[in-house]
């Protein structure tokens, strides 16, 4: 397989998404559906602060998006390929501990 080195420079990017488990965690969140900042902040036991911190890497690496409603933003999963890179890492981790 050949992979330009643009591209290589961009699926690295990607990964560096996934390398925090405070990330995964908001990631894992967010499988079942769209959330605030202050439900994902409380279920996580963090602050508001600390949670957008590693919303805003997750929506540069373009793993989330968000919609406004009012003051509110609330975050989803891009799209299915997130849920699936997720489900991917997870299988494999399980098939070799």
């Amino acid at each position: 397989m050949q992979i330009a080195p643009e591209t290589m420079h961009r699926i690295a990017a990607l990964f560096k998404g996934f390398d925090d488990p405070t990330r995964i965690h908001i990631l894992s969140l967010l499988i079942e559906g769209e959330r605030c900042v202050g439900e994902i902040a409380d279920t996580m036991n963090l602050t508001q602060s600390a949670v957008s911190h590693q919303l805003r890497i997750l929506k540069a690496m373009k793993l989330i998006k968000y919609r406004r409603d009012g003051k509110n933003l609330f975050y989803s999963l891009a799209d299915d390929h997130v849920l699936c890179i997720l489900q991917t890492g997870l299988d494999y981790i399980n098939t070799n501990p």
